[in-house]
C-alpha cells in the first residue's frame, strides 16, 4: 500500500495537501524545554533525524493535559486509526511501563506501540518467549493507559489460545484501554520474532482468531493488528497469502516481522490490501536480522506505520548502566561525581511524571488552610515554580 513520500510530524493527521502543510511547518520554529539530557534527546534524534535534515517539523514538548482541542475532539481508537490511515508514516515509539509512557508523551508522539518483550523484561524481568501471561499484560496496558492520553496499540501476543481466547483477550484489552491490538500468528508459548525457533500454527485457525478479535471489540474503531512470523518458517509467499487472507478476516492494520532487507518490505507493501507495519527494532543500532532504515525510507517503500520496541528498553538500560559505572568509579576513588549529562534533575523528572497536573489539582481542590500547612502561605505555583529554580524542591 503506497505511501507519499513525505516526513511530517508524528502527532498530525494530514486532511489538506501535505506540501503546503510541509511549507507552512518549515516557518516555524519550535524550542524545546531546558535540556532533556542525553538519553531524551538522543532517542527524539534518532526517531526524528530526517526531520532535522529536511526542515520538517519537529514534535514539540507536552504536559498530559496539553493535548491540543483536536485531540480532545477524537475518541483515541479514532485517533489511532485516523494516523495508520494518514498520508504520512506514523512512527510508534515502544513503551513499557510509566516512564517510558510519559516520556513519549512528554515529547510529542500522540500515540505509542505497547512493547510486549518490553513488558515482559521489565516487569517480570524475563526475556521475550511467552513466560508472561495474559492478566500480566492487561494490567500493564491497564497502568500505561491510566497515566497517559497516547493512542495505545497493544501486544496481545497470540491471544492466549485458541479463537475463543482470542476473543476475550480483545475484551480485556479494551476495557483496560487500549486503543489498538497486535494478535500474531505463532504457536504457544511463542518468543520474539527475530529469535531462532518460531513456530507458526495454521492459516485458517490465525483467520479464526481474527474473525473472533473483530468481532470482538464493542468499538468499531478499535484497531485490530495482525502479524505472522511465517518468513523464517515459509518464506515470503507465504508471508503475502497470509496477510492478504489476514486482511480479509478484518484486520486493519498488517505486519509482517523480521523481513531481511528493504526488497522484501517493498514487496510485501506492494501486495497486501491495507497498511503495513514494520518493525524497527532499536531504531538506533543495527541487528542481525531487519536492516536499519529510517522512517523516511520506509515510507518510501511503501510502509504505513513503524514501530520501535526496543529502543526505549535498550536505552533505559545503557543510562542506568552508564549510571552504576559511574557510581562505582566514585566509591572506587572515594570522590563524589557530578554528571548532569548522565542523569535527569530531580526537577526535570518531577515535571515529565506529571507534577505540574499535581500543582494544578492542589490549587484547585486543597482548602487555603491545607494549603498553608504545606507550602506556609505562599501560592501552590509560586512553590513549585521556586522549588525548580532553585534546584530542589
Amino acid at each position: 500500500m503506497c505511501r507519499a513520500a513525505a516526513w511530517n510530524e508524528p502527532s498530525f493527521v494530514m486532511a489538506a495537501n501535505a506540501s503546503i502543510w510541509a511549507r507552512e511547518y518549515r516557518r516555524i520554529s519550535f524550542s524545546y524545554e531546558i535540556c532533556l539530557k542525553t538519553l531524551i534527546s538522543l532517542i527524539n534524534e534518532a526517531l526524528l533525524g530526517y526531520a532535522h535534515q529536511s526542515g520538517a517539523w519537529i514534535p514539540e514538548s507536552r504536559s498530559r493535559s496539553g493535548a491540543g482541542s483536536g485531540d480532545k475532539a477524537m475518541t483515541k481508537t479514532k485517533q489511532l486509526r485516523a494516523a495508520i490511515q494518514a498520508p504520512q508514516i506514523l512512527v510508534q515509539p515502544g513503551v513499557f511501563d510509566g516512564f517510558s509512557a510519559r516520556l513519549v508523551e512528554h515529547m510529542g508522539y500522540p500515540t505509542a506501540f505497547i512493547t510486549g518483550s518490553g513488558v515482559s523484561e521489565s516487569r517480570l524481568g524475563q526475556v521475550d518467549v511467552g513466560i508472561m501471561g495474559m492478566e500480566e499484560n492487561v494490567a500493564a496496558v491497564r497502568s500505561i493507559a491510566a497515566c497517559s492520553n497516547l493512542a495505545l496499540l497493544a501486544d496481545g501476543d497470540t491471544g492466549y489460545g485458541n479463537a475463543i481466547n482470542a476473543y476475550h483477550t480483545v475484551r480485556a484489552f479494551e476495557r483496560a484501554g487500549a486503543a489498538g491490538i497486535m494478535l500474531e500468528d505463532q504457536a504457544w508459548p511463542k518468543r520474539c520474532g527475530h529469535m531462532r525457533g518460531k513456530e507458526v500454527i495454521p492459516q485458517d485457525e490465525m483467520v479464526q482468531k481474527l474473525r473472533a478479535a473483530c468481532e470482538a471489540r464493542t468499538d468499531p474503531d478499535f484497531v485490530i493488528k495482525s502479524r505472522t512470523d511465517t518468513l523464517a518458517t515459509h518464506g515470503l509467499d507465504e508471508v503475502i497469502r497470509r496477510l492478504n487472507a489476514y486482511a480479509e478476516a478484518g484486520a486493519d492494520l498488517l505486519f509482517a516481522d523480521a523481513l531481511l532487507d528493504a526488497g522484501q518490505i517493498r514487496t510485501v507493501a506492494a501486495n497486501v490490501p491495507k497498511p503495513l507495519c514494520v518493525n524497527m527494532g532499536f531504531g538506533i543500532r543495527q541487528r542481525s536480522t531487519t536492516p536499519l532504515l529510517s522512517a523516511a525510507q520506509l515510507q518510501d517503500l511503501g510502509v504505513a506505520v513503524v514501530i520501535y520496541p526496543r529502543l526505549l528498553t535498550a536505552c533505559a538500560l545503557a543510562g542506568m548502566k552508564n549510571g552504576l559505572e559511574i557510581l562505582g568509579r566514585s566509591l572506587a576513588t572515594g570522590q563524589p561525581e557530578d554528571r548532569p549529562d548522565a542523569a535527569l534533575s530531580f526537577e526535570e523528572l518531577n515535571d515529565i511524571m506529571g507534577m505540574a497536573e499535581v500543582k494544578g489539582l492542589e490549587e484547585k481542590f486543597l482548602t487555603d488552610d491545607q494549603k498553608a500547612a504545606k507550602y506556609g502561605g505562599e501560592p501552590v505555583g509560586a512553590v513549585h515554580a521556586t522549588a525548580k529554580a532553585a534546584g530542589h524542591a
